[in-house]
């Protein structure tokens, strides 16, 4: 066990380290001006410069100026079914069955089931006007199940909005303030954002508001598991819980990811966020304002990556494209030929990585446009054309 004593030497010593770390700070700064006042009596202080030619540290203050007022905070008042607690009869035999269900477990009759009652909850995150009427970007695992939703401003100005669309698969939600007005926007990036590009994330952490954080993009087309078309954005910004939603914006404030999800062992930032990229919220948000839902794609086949060995195996010179596992009956893909084996290495004259760029490229294409697989079969490639199916629901 630890002594008193000992728990006020170990005190003691942190309180040294500290001090000590402050009289060096003060003796180094001390150094410096002691230097310039034997050089000039009359110095001025100089900004700090970085090596080379970069210049001085950046300043992202002109840019949050002009971009911080098209950012809100997003409170949701969540409604979904409570769970009535009955327990499964189905593991007992049927006549053990009819009696729990007429007598209970006491044996006394049952009561009439009573109604289940919806459970109430709270959400936060962050969102951003991309349209001067009112149309707000967001994630869908903010305003899922919303029973109501408000939007926070950053002069504090309190709008309630309405949920126009969602789309699970992507994470996205389009939002639109009830009340007419003319709001602040910020655009989508047409460009792809850099890595090594300095990034600028606004959202609404922890509840605290209009939060301003910077960084790198650190990595691009990360998969981490969320869905087929995952393409992430990693950032090293700082993004904690209720960033979810709210925009990264390049140098030229333009949005170039939404923040919708973090890595991290604890639950708080560790420097490893993930953005989806603006070209993927563009055709979000086009489908959702115009139907309220997105309409992918659909060729109707189980696929899998293309490894060495495979790729050997089939005669492929690189191990490139999608390995069919299986042509759906009656899907897009049967139809046209398309069989189990095939290795579809181009859409529309455009080369296939992986299964996973084959997917997203199908689900861009709207449903009934002709488009043309290039496949690769016993040894020769072949080009298929057929009609894109639509996307099963979730």
């Amino acid at each position: 066990m630890t002594t008193q004593n000992e728990t006020r030497k170990s005190i003691l010593k942190r309180g040294a380290l500290l001090a000590g770390t402050a009289v060096l700070g003060i003796g180094l700064a001390a150094g410096i001006a002691d230097s310039a006042l034997m050089q000039n009596h009359n110095a001025v202080a100089q900004p700090i410069q970085l090596s080379g030619t970069q210049g001085t540290l950046p300043s992202f203050a002109d840019l949050v100026e002009k971009v911080k007022p098209a950012v809100v905070s997003v409170r949701v008042k969540t409604q979904v079914a409570s769970e009535n607690g009955e327990q499964s009869l189905d593991d007992l035999p049927p006549q053990l069955r009819r009696f729990f269900r007429e007598f209970g477990e006491n044996g006394r009759p049952n009561r009439p089931p009573q109604q289940q009652q919806p459970r109430q909850g709270m959400a936060q995150g962050s969102g951003f006007f991309v349209s001067q009427d009112g149309y707000v970007v967001t994630n869908n695992h903010v305003v899922e199940n919303a029973a109501e939703v408000q939007l926070v401003t950053d002069s504090g100005k309190t709008l309630e909005a309405k949920v126009v669309g969602t789309d699970p698969r992507t994470d996205l939600a389009l939002l639109k303030v009830k009340d007419a007005g003319d709001f602040p926007f910020v655009q989508l990036a047409d460009g792809k954002a850099r890595i090594g590009d300095w990034v600028l994330a606004i959202g609404n952490p922890f509840g605290l508001g209009g939060t301003v954080t910077a960084g790198i993009v650190s990595a691009q087309g990360r998969d981490i598991g969320s869905g087929p078309y995952d393409d992430f954005i990693q950032i090293d910004a700082p993004i904690n819980r209720g960033n979810s939603g709210g925009p990264t914006f390049n140098q030229k404030g333009e949005v170039v990811g939404v923040n919708t999800a973090i890595y991290s062992p604890s639950g708080g930032n560790v420097g490893i966020a993930f953005a989806i990229p603006a070209s993927t919220v563009k055709q979000v948000v086009e489908s959702l304002k115009k139907d309220g839902t997105v309409a992918r794609g659909f060729i109707g086949v189980q696929i899998q990556p293309v490894n060495a060995e495979m790729a050997d195996a089939i005669g492929l010179k690189e191990a490139k494209g999608a390995l069919v596992a299986e042509a759906q009956g009656n899907g897009p893909a049967a139809k046209a030929g398309i069989r189990r084996g095939d290795t579809i290495t181009a859409v529309n004259g455009e080369a296939i990585k992986d299964a996973r760029e084959l997917s997203r490229k199908i689900a861009t294409f709207a449903p009934g446009t002709k488009a043309t697989i290039t496949l690769f079969r016993e040894g020769k490639s072949r080009d298929v054309t057929f009609e894109v199916g639509r996307q099963p629901a979730a």
